[in-house]
């Protein structure tokens, strides 16, 4: 039954489409794991998917190619400012769309999926990459309202294991932090310097 259902090309396709979405967020809100563990799950499946039923080779080249534009539009220098991360994600989004439709095709060599789900999966994944990118991008290259080089020497909390990027708790606020080193989830933290909006931080030991 369930080997039936991975065979079907629009499974096949929702799975995939729902992978890739789940990883792009995860570049949103890292730290957390369960956007992680949902991409991979998603991942398996539709991998089975695509080795077994006839795929366009040309269209997983395009999802993947994807992923880079999406990944320097979130995690990419600020210097071009919000104009040339918006460019990279909107390009990352189409190619994403793109690939996704017609990476499985019938005997015949037309796309398999069905144009309907196609355009209301890949629209509502489109949107929903473009607000959640926004929303980071502004974040991103928003301008402090106050001095965030008080918090380097405070020490806080992790609220996430950081492998090495995730979530503390800092002078009263979250932030998103990296380590040198893996840090536990609930380990006491320093901070050690910062990028923009993005904190380097230590594990305080138990003797320090």
């Amino acid at each position: 039954m369930i080997n039936n259902i991975l065979l079907d090309p629009n499974v096949g396709f929702v799975l995939l489409m729902g992978g890739f979405v789940f990883a792009i967020l995860a570049l949103f809100s890292p730290g957390t794991g369960i956007l992680e563990v949902g991409a991979l799950f998603a991942l398996l499946l539709a991998g089975y998917t695509l080795v077994t039923l006839p795929v366009n080779g040309w269209a997983i080249v395009v999802m993947i190619v994807a992923v880079f534009p999406l990944v320097f539009a979130v995690r990419g220098p600020r210097g071009g400012g919000q104009g040339r991360s918006t460019l990279f994600l909107i390009a990352g989004i189409v190619l994403l769309i793109l690939g996704s439709i017609f990476v499985f095709r019938t005997e015949q060599g037309g796309p398999a999926v069905n144009p309907i789900l196609a355009v209301i999966i890949s629209g509502g994944s489109g949107l929903l990459l473009w607000f959640m990118a926004r929303k980071s991008l502004e974040a991103a290259l928003a301008t402090p309202r106050h001095n965030l080089d008080r918090l380097i020497g405070m020490t806080g909390t992790a609220r996430t294991d950081l492998r090495p990027e995730g979530t503390v708790y800092v002078g009263g606020e979250e932030w998103t932090a990296v380590s040198s080193s893996y840090i536990p989830s609930g380990a006491t933290i320093r901070v050690i310097a910062r990028q923009g909006l993005v904190l380097t931080v230590e594990q305080v030991k138990p003797e320090e």
